[in-house]
């Protein structure tokens, strides 16, 4: 069952994204989550840095239609998680971007919370 508490925040977070709810993105990321962007070169430490990152993706291009993270696998050592997925992006035209990813959860309080997240588009 933790197992699938862990996918949940995953997937929770793609569902936020696909909402464009940054709100709902961040109530599943650690204050201090680190994250290695497929858009951006630098490591983010903050969410000052989020936010700029988030706000410089360019606005032209295909529209995105769908995102889904599949071929998960996910292994626990007690409140620390690792999932390791990919993920798909499709796009009103062209071919779709598939993103390996890899994301460490931490359970605080009960509650899973994404510390890490890796990102490298294929």
């Amino acid at each position: 069952m933790a197992r699938e508490a862990v996918w949940a925040v995953i997937t929770g977070m793609y569902d936020a994204y696909a909402r464009e709810d940054r709100a709902g993105i961040d109530r599943l990321l650690h204050p201090e989550a680190t994250i290695w962007d497929s858009a951006d070169p630098t490591l983010i430490t903050s969410r000052e840095q989020l936010e700029k990152v988030r706000d410089a993706r360019p606005a032209d291009g295909p529209p995105e239609t769908g995102v889904r993270a599949y071929d998960e696998v996910v292994d626990m050592w007690g409140d620390t998680a690792l999932a390791r997925y990919l993920l798909r992006v499709d796009f009103a035209e062209g071919e779709p971007e598939i993103v390996r990813t890899t994301a460490v959860l931490r359970r605080i309080d009960g509650e899973w919370v994404i510390v890490h997240i890796h990102e490298n588009t294929l």
